[in-house]
Parts: C-alpha cells; structure tokens; sequence
C-alpha cells in the first residue's frame, strides 16, 4: 500500500519546482515571447529557488518554421545565452524535445551547452524513438526526462510494458503527464504507485505535469508530491495551452522549503502576466472542462474558445455523439 512521504510540515529535499512557463506558455502563442518577457521570467525563477526552468523547446528548424514560430520553440545557443549568459546560478535550464521535431545530431554535447536537461515528450507507439534520444542525450551529458502522453487512453498492461522499457533506459525522471485533464486525485494516487513501483527499481524519480481542465491541477500535484512524486511542473498563473497548468504561486505557497520565495512570483504577475492576459487566452473554462471530463484532446474546446461559441449544450451534445 502507498504510504504518505512526509507531511504538510514536512521539507523534502528530493523535491524539484519545474518552471514550465515558456514552454508549455508557449504553446499559446507560438513561442512568440520578448527576449524582455522571458528574461524577466528566469530572474524570477532565480529569485523564488526555482529548482528548473524550461525555456522551450529544441524542434529542427528544419521541420518547423521560423517565419511562423518564435526563438524558444528552436532554443538555439545562442538565443538561450542572450537570455542567461553562463547561468552561473542554482537554477538548471531545460528544455523540451519532440519526437519527429527534434534530429538529435544537432544538439551539442552538454560540456557545449548552457542547457542542463532534455525532457523527452513521446506518445506510446513513439517510445522505441524517444529511449534512442534518452541515450543519444544522456551519452552526451544531459539530465533527461522521459514524459509520456496521452496515458489515460492506454491500458494498465499496456503503460506496464511501457513503464519497463523506460525503467531500462538511463533516463533519469519518469513523468506522470495529464495531457488531456482528464485525471482525478484517486487515479494519480494509482499512477504514482506504479510509475515508482518502476523508478525505485533503478533509483529513478518520478514527476508529475498536470493540466487544469477540471481545475484538479494544483490537487492532483499535491497528491502525488504527498505520495512521493520528486519532481512538480508549475506554469505562472497556469500559463500554458488550453486550461493551463499548476499556478506556480499555489505550489511555492504551500511548499515549506524556506528556499521557495512567493514575492518575486507575485512581483512577476504584476508586471507581466496581467498585461499578458489582456492578448493570450488561457485557463480554466467551461470547454475546457468539457474535453477533460470526456478524457479527449483539448483541441474542440480551443476551437470553441477561439470562434466565441458559448452554445455548451450543443458542444457537450455534438462531442459525447462523436466520442461514443
């Protein structure tokens, strides 16, 4: 049976703040951030003891766009240096490779590289894919993570046979990824005894990136954090696609490490997120809740928010139709 790991009282070392605000934020705006928006965020980052911050992500220029795509969905060097310089800091850089986006022969070795990890987003049927970037990236020096999607539309056998091979890989973090916002505290109790049940075995960590869309996602982080779940993905406000994320002001709200500082988040949201809110929509909605209760891609509600459609019976009616 799971037991509790600490307490609400408790300091934990082995816990990680994630920042997830330009990645996951990006995806509202294609990445399109001031060099001022997202320097501001990583001395903010800095100043709160935020352990991680994922500045993008390092798609090939080659498979995506630059004319349509801002610098941090590519994260070349030199975009992240203007940004960070050495980063001689406590805080570690991250960022996000897709398999199929990201060609693994033009990333540079770590020694190279102001970047500190590579998080790996892969879909079941691509894992054979995303363990050869774990290797290639770790082989070169970086901390990985291997961030599974889409997981509440496999089967339990299916995500243990999965869970295996990535338990084999030298992937450091494995994580508990709510793509869809479809997941109840009850059920991220279940998946954080079975993504640990794999990592302890060689002496893996465990994280969890929640989505809000049933406004569970701060909940859902704290369930698992309290059952030993290591490393917690927060955006600012919720900053991120669709119904966003875990706010980053809840969780340093709540954490007891004293290293965890709320006035430079708040400080932040004063200066740049409320003006932010003025030209990107994101958060909670009742679309959004929608898909998540339907376990679906956000994808309609997106639609719907961006047409101004309001018709919720009619979108509910039309989508339980086409998903039954």
């Amino acid at each position: 049976m799971l037991e509790k790991k600490g307490s609400i009282f408790t300091v934990r070392e082995d816990l990680k703040v994630f920042d997830c605000t330009i990645r996951d934020g990006g995806l509202v705006n294609n990445y399109h951030f001031s060099d001022d928006f997202v320097k501001a965020q990583y001395e903010m980052c800095v100043a709160a003891g935020i352990d991680y911050m994922e500045i993008g992500k390092n798609v090939s220029p080659t498979v995506m766009s630059e004319d349509e795509y801002g610098c941090w969905n590519f994260c070349k060097e030199a975009d992240l240096r203007r940004i960070v310089g050495d980063n001689d800091t406590n805080l570690k850089i991250a960022v996000m490779a897709d398999v199929g986006r990201t060609i693994k022969e033009e990333i540079p070795p770590r020694s190279e590289s102001v970047v500190d990890m590579i998080r790996v987003a892969t879909y079941i049927h691509q894992l054979p894919e995303a363990i050869e970037l774990i290797e290639d990236f770790h082989a070169k020096g970086y901390e990985t993570t291997c961030n599974i999607m889409a997981i509440s539309k496999s089967f339990d056998d299916e995500l243990d046979q999965v869970l295996a091979q990535v338990e084999q890989s030298n992937v450091d973090v494995i994580y508990i990824a709510d793509s869809f916002g479809s997941f109840y505290p009850e059920q991220i109790n279940k998946l954080t005894e079975k993504y640990l049940s794999f990592a302890d075995k060689s002496g893996k960590k465990v994280g969890i990136h929640a989505h809000n869309n049933l406004q569970l996602a701060y909940a859902n982080t704290l369930e698992a954090m309290i059952y030993g779940t290591s490393y917690l993905d927060v955006t600012v406000s919720g900053l991120g696609r669709g119904a966003g994320n875990c706010p980053m002001e809840l969780l340093v709200g709540f954490l007891k490490n004293p290293k965890y500082k709320l006035t430079p988040v708040l400080k932040f949201i004063e200066e740049y997120i409320i003006p932010l809110e003025k030209d990107l929509d994101w958060g909670y909605s009742v679309p959004y809740m929608i898909t998540g209760k339907l376990n679906e891609h956000p994808r309609p509600a997106m639609k719907a928010r961006d047409t101004g459609d309001t018709e919720y019976v009619k979108f509910y009616n039309k989508l339980t139709e086409e998903y039954s």
